[in-house]
């Protein structure tokens, strides 16, 4: 192996090194918000309970990308729903298990009021077209169930329709998982002293004040109805089809490993073997000179 060999395998290995810490860095940008807020406000939180979750953290992830190799070479449909009190972490779980994975393969649906024309339409209608195909995964944060919790409770919907949504919720499931959806429901859990935490270090952070709106901020004054809301829907909606799981998430880290390690559960993957990747050789030719790009068009480089 000549100098010229040996100089260009110790640059590749020296930007593989670097691509790795780019990637860690990304990670540490993820929980700059839980080091500075959630740990601070836990005088147990320490370096080794950080570097367990990092480790435990990787790890379900890598079992998510086999997990999701193994759906698309199955053809598997899931519809997992993420609800649960406002600011309880479903974000967070959700961005998690996404992190990795092909967003191809795995989409998240995060849909806004209704506007007036699909407030005239079946309820379910708008969430339908929204359902996996083969070999897809769809994360729903929030779902049909916001009938049965804020519409319920905000005087959104009448008696009429939220009893209605009770007796046709069942059905809709029930026809879903027959034509070979899996559905995966979770219902994420905190405390009332936490969630009042929360929504002061949004209200003090402005790089977070974006997500308390209006709704956020009633709900925190009809904490009751809301679990009243909540404890009716569980009774009415948890069915041996498609169950309801709670996540206790007043520690956000311990609900993301939680809440991942039981969705690899319920779903029997295995791995997939991969055929060996060769990177081909580049072509080149004599007659092919790359053109500059104008000055004009670049980007300026200020960092």
């Amino acid at each position: 192996m000549n100098g010229d060999t040996l100089a260009r395998t110790d640059q590749q290995i020296a930007q593989l090194r670097e691509d790795l810490l780019d990637s860690m860095d990304e990670e540490f940008e993820l929980e700059m918000e839980d080091r500075l807020g959630e740990d601070a406000r836990r005088p147990g939180a320490s370096a080794s309970s950080r570097i367990h979750y990092f480790r435990e953290l990787f790890r379900l992830q890598g079992e998510l990308v086999k997990l999701q190799d193994w759906v698309v070479a199955t053809g598997h449909r899931v519809v997992i729903i993420f609800e649960g009190r406002d600011a309880a972490g479903k974000g967070g779980v959700i961005k998690r298990i996404t992190q990795r994975l092909n967003p191809r393969v795995c989409r998240v649906v995060a849909l806004p009021a209704p506007n007036d024309r699909e407030r005239t339409q079946w309820y379910f209608q708008r969430y339908v077209t929204h359902l996996p195909a083969g070999g897809e995964i769809v994360l729903l944060d929030r779902s049909w169930y916001n009938r049965a919790g804020v519409e319920k409770v905000m005087g959104f919907c009448s008696d009429e329709q939220y009893e209605a949504f009770f007796r046709d919720v069942p059905e809709f499931e029930k026809m879903l998982v027959r034509n070979g959806i899996q559905l995966i429901k979770y219902w994420f859990s905190i405390s009332d002293e936490e969630q009042h935490l929360r929504f002061m270090g949004r209200i003090h952070d402005p790089l977070k004040q974006w997500k308390l709106s209006p709704m956020d901020l009633e709900s925190r004054r009809r904490w009751e109805l809301y679990t009243k809301a909540k404890e009716v829907m569980l009774e009415r909606t948890h069915i041996p089809e498609s169950p309801w799981w709670v996540v206790q998430a007043d520690d956000k880290k311990k609900a993301r490993l939680n809440c991942i390690h039981h969705l690899l559960g319920q779903i029997p993957y295995h791995e997939i073997e991969r055929p060996a990747i060769v990177l081909p050789q580049r072509e080149r030719h004599e007659d092919y000179k790359r053109q500059a790009v104008p000055v004009d068009m670049m980007v300026p480089a200020i960092y």
